[in-house]
């Protein structure tokens, strides 16, 4: 009951009038260690964000440098803002609190408006087209202080994610370990992988723009979860969305939406990208996000008791797959994984 007074009483005091019997919903929070609550009814409802005492803390993934000095929610929302994107509104944050008021997106997330895939030549278009004009409007308009310019996917981070997959998905899903042998192998090949990856033009990224992290509010697109921008490559959020492990779609149809993003860049920008050496390096970028997504997944239920996201280990791994029949020069590092987890098999 005081955690439901606390929340009324934030509200109450964003919105300028008490709502002492407002009915609260703690709503699905995913794997954030953030909770949510919906404090009163549709359509005069707020969400009310409660965070752990850490909440500046880094991202529970690798990162390096020190623990942000301001919530990297409110610093990266503050920067989307200045671009036009479309985010949250923010109406009051209590940091003593640990709490938020923002404006109730309600529960229509772009996976749950795809209607069974009615409109789903309409929504993609209009998500990747965003995502193009935030990068180029991001390429343009660098800010120092916003904690996405200070943090970057590096050589060390995709490598560290590739052995997130090594420890979780491969050794702890399999409940075997590899040689010593195929260890040095795994080591050498991610570090390749990694170093390629990283040696790519960095820019704003979302990092997880994907299905359930957009939402449509009154017909628009409304980015959330955006607190761990860094600088990476321009197709790593066409990754997230285009190989969501949520929602499969099928090749033909990803390779539409990346030529429709490459349109709407040279549109937004005036830069033409050339299209086969774009798609190169998706496939890449693929096998190392996705095989970092199946492992995670893995981790989430063993470490932290939620097995939720196991149904979305399949769809991971079959992405995995099929970009590496795309890049048929990584053939033994397919093999090698495919001896312990044999969904990977050519």
């Amino acid at each position: 009951m005081e955690l439901e007074a606390a929340l009324r009483d934030q509200v109450g005091q964003a919105v300028g009038r008490p709502f002492p019997q407002a009915p609260i919903q703690k709503l699905k929070g995913d794997a954030s260690n953030r909770s949510y609550y919906r404090v009163g009814k549709p359509p005069e409802s707020w969400v009310v964000m409660v965070m752990p005492p850490d909440a500046t803390k880094k991202s529970e993934e690798a990162s390096k440098g020190e623990p942000p000095k301001e919530l990297p929610f409110v610093n990266v929302h503050r920067y989307l803002e200045k671009l036009g994107v479309r985010v949250p509104r923010i109406l009051r944050y209590d940091e003593p609190a640990g709490m938020m008021v923002l404006e109730d997106l309600t529960d229509l997330t772009f996976e749950a408006a795809l209607e069974g895939g009615k409109n789903q030549q309409a929504l993609y278009g209009r998500a990747v087209e965003l995502l193009a004009r935030l990068r180029v409007q991001a390429e343009r308009n660098a800010d120092p202080e916003c904690l996405a310019f200070t943090r970057s996917f590096d050589e060390d981070l995709y490598d560290w994610e590739l052995h997130h997959f090594r420890e979780w998905g491969l050794e702890a899903w399999s409940g075997k370990k590899p040689t010593d042998a195929e260890r040095a192998e795994l080591d050498r090949t991610f570090r390749e992988i990694a170093r390629t990856l990283a040696a790519a033009p960095r820019g704003f990224t979302h990092r997880d723009y994907q299905s359930r992290n957009i939402m449509v509010k009154d017909g628009e697109l409304v980015v959330i979860d955006f607190q761990d921008a860094l600088q990476g490559p321009r197709q790593y959020d066409l990754v997230a969305l285009l190989r969501d492990s949520y929602v499969e779609l099928d090749r033909n149809f990803v390779d539409q939406m990346l030529d429709r993003y490459i349109q709407a860049f040279h549109e937004a920008g005036g830069e033409r990208i050339e299209p086969g050496p774009f798609k190169d390096f998706f496939d890449l970028l693929t096998i190392q996000r996705k095989l970092k997504d199946a492992g995670r997944f893995e981790f989430i239920n063993r470490v932290k008791g939620n097995p939720g996201f196991l149904v979305s280990i399949p769809a991971s791994l079959r992405y995995v797959k099929a970009a590496f029949v795309r890049r048929p020069e990584l053939r033994p590092l397919q093999d090698l994984i495919a001896r312990y987890v044999p969904e990977l098999a050519a």
